[in-house]
């Protein structure tokens, strides 16, 4: 299956995933501070972003979304390489790990660490902002994100502050989650997830200290999992990324051994 993706750099491989509803450029902003250290591949899931659907035969869970980007990375000839993924692509990641299929895995608030109601309220948050961006035409998303209040509550759940987002990423963004061939069946796919089973493989996993989509407390449950202490990353929301670039690149590379430039 052929996925669209972004390639940069030189050195060791490293593979980004991104969120539910979201697509590779959710990691432009700390691509060259990784490219530096890495042959960093970003890349849409199946059905997400540019990416073609799966067939009407394969079903969208983090299972098959894992199969397949690791297919993808096969067929460019690449190795276990060390990956990095936000929420769905985290909980990707980690699973990755647990199979031992990559050198390392950095999950940035990855799904899965919820409790019953903070997965309820979650799925029922990512289906308003489904419809919302569904609902809204691509003018009115422009006069919605030049104003503060309509930045924030647009994008509130999702990054500390919306008002550092460039204009192209809010409205490439809202596209993206508008156009998600996959988004509905992934969702829906999400009735119960728990977390892998224990990583074979280093892992970190880093939590935005203003998630307001999967609240910092599920980063205790993560840090039992993984048998250590979760980072937190001050100043940032749900997609890190956007917020604090600097701080994820050097989380990622501390975790690869690229260390940071």
């Amino acid at each position: 299956m052929e996925l669209t993706y972004e390639r940069r750099g030189t050195g060791p491989p490293l593979v980004l995933m991104h969120g539910i509803g979201h697509h590779w450029r959710a990691w432009l902003p700390v691509m060259d501070l990784l490219a530096d250290r890495h042959d960093v591949i970003a890349v849409d899931f199946p059905g997400f972003g540019s990416s073609p659907p799966f067939p009407s035969d394969t079903p969208y869970n983090a299972e098959t979304a894992a199969f397949a980007i690791e297919e993808f990375w096969e067929r460019l000839g690449v190795e276990q390489p060390h990956v990095a993924g936000n929420s769905l692509g985290g909980y990707v990641a980690l699973d990755m790990a647990s199979r031992g299929v990559v050198r390392s895995a950095v999950a940035l608030s990855p799904a899965g660490f919820w409790s019953r109601t903070e997965f309820l309220y979650a799925r029922t948050a990512l289906r308003l902002l489904r419809r919302a961006a569904s609902s809204t035409s691509e003018g009115t998303a422009a006069a919605l994100m030049s104003s503060a209040v309509g930045r924030t509550a647009c994008l509130g759940l999702l990054v500390a502050d919306p008002a550092r987002m460039a204009d192209e990423e809010l409205l490439l963004g809202t596209q993206a989650l508008r156009s998600s061939a996959g988004f509905d069946d992934m969702l829906d796919s999400f009735t119960w997830m728990a977390p892998p089973a224990p990583p074979k493989v280093p892992v970190t996993i880093a939590w935005g200290d203003h998630d307001r989509l999967l609240p910092r407390r599920q980063a205790v449950r993560a840090g039992r999992w993984a048998q250590q202490r979760v980072k937190l990353l001050s100043g940032c929301g749900h997609v890190p990324m956007s917020d604090d670039p600097a701080l994820v690149a050097r989380i990622i590379l501390e975790t690869t051994g690229g260390r940071p430039a």
